[in-house]
């Protein structure tokens, strides 16, 4: 059985409704964890509530965690939990250092004490930091400039570390900008403190929230603004499907592994490889919305590149992952969940 982490929050929420909806998935069930601080237990829908064997707690729980382990036939694990603000992590290190590390940490024992050793770990491109160049690959230098960045490199590294003793296998999937909601309308995106920029524009397309405010529109880019490689969340979930099929090889294929994992582990940049800016954005949302996106611009953030998106090459020749979606099908998404949120 699969063991999902951080299950109810948004891109862990996804992959779990994408998963139990797949053909070859309809008899699975799987195991789904989140301490709910910041997930919703709404998102376990009532179509898929039956399938799912909820458990509230945290991942540094060793007994909890030893006990969930025990009662089901787990063989392998999807990682999502972590906390995700960049701008807390700033402000709040201790509190990422504590619930994206040693929180991991404690988990990946209970997991290798239970002989559960496959694991796609939700990774993000903020462990790069600023590019050198773009697109960027996976051999691009990680040389993260925030604490979030820091504590899911960590992680890698601890993985590629437990990885070399103990003969767990992992894949590290490094996200660019995830954005969009589910073609289903059961899930959606759904933060307490919003951050991202296609929901924060809708809503104030929609009247629910303040102009949309604009860091910069002084950068090197065509309109100004700053250029991001935004992917739909549910073409994010495809590919921690494609990843766990790797599990299913006898080993890791060549071009994908890490050198210093003695190919256990791999790793995969998940975006279009299309960066757009922040003005295409609100053109796109506008175009799709027949709304127009009140906002202002102001000082650029510090820390924010110009441009910042994908090489998802190797995502493609070695999972055979293709995003399907483009950034008006997210915006329609994204704009269909904000109109009819269930939670």
């Amino acid at each position: 059985m699969l063991l999902v982490t951080g299950a109810c929050g948004y891109i862990g929420s996804h992959f779990m409704h994408y998963y139990l909806a797949q053909a070859a998935n309809r008899d699975q069930s799987l195991v789904a964890i989140d301490n709910l601080l910041l997930g919703h237990k709404e998102s376990i829908s009532p179509d898929i509530e039956s399938r799912v064997h909820f458990y509230q707690c945290d991942i540094g729980d060793k007994k909890a965690l030893g006990e969930i382990l025990q009662k089901h036939s787990v063989h392998a694990v999807v990682h999502f939990a972590a906390s995700a603000y960049v701008g807390e992590s700033q402000e709040k290190p201790f509190k990422y250092f504590d619930n994206n590390v040693f929180q991991s940490l404690s988990f990946f024992e209970s997991l290798l004490m239970a002989g559960v050793r496959k694991v796609v770990f939700s990774s993000t491109c903020a462990t790069y930091g600023m590019p050198v160049r773009t697109p960027m690959d996976e051999n691009h230098p990680q040389s993260p400039i925030n604490t979030y960045g820091v504590t899911k490199l960590m992680v890698e590294e601890a993985l590629r570390a437990l990885a070399l003793a103990s003969g767990l296998s992992y894949v590290l999937l490094r996200y660019f900008n995830a954005a969009g909601a589910s073609p289903s309308g059961l899930v959606g995106e759904s933060h307490a403190h919003e951050t991202h920029l296609i929901p924060l524009a809708l809503a104030a397309a929609l009247g629910g929230g303040e102009p949309l405010k604009i860091f910069g529109n002084d950068y090197d880019t065509p309109d100004g603004t700053c250029i991001r490689d935004y992917v739909h969340v549910d073409d994010l979930a495809a590919a921690h499907l494609l990843a766990l099929k790797l599990f299913e090889r006898d080993k890791m294929p060549e071009k994908a592994t890490l050198a210093d994992s003695n190919g256990l582990g791999a790793a995969f940049n998940l975006g279009t490889a299309r960066g757009v800016s922040v003005m295409e954005v609100l053109k796109t949302i506008e175009s799709v919305a027949g709304l127009a996106v009140p906002f202002s611009f102001a000082s650029r953030r510090a820390g924010d590149p110009s441009r910042l998106f994908a090489d998802a090459g190797r995502a493609n020749n070695v999972l055979g992952w293709q995003p399907r979606y483009g950034l008006s099908d997210i915006v329609e998404t994204a704009l269909h969940w904000e109109k009819h949120r269930r939670y």
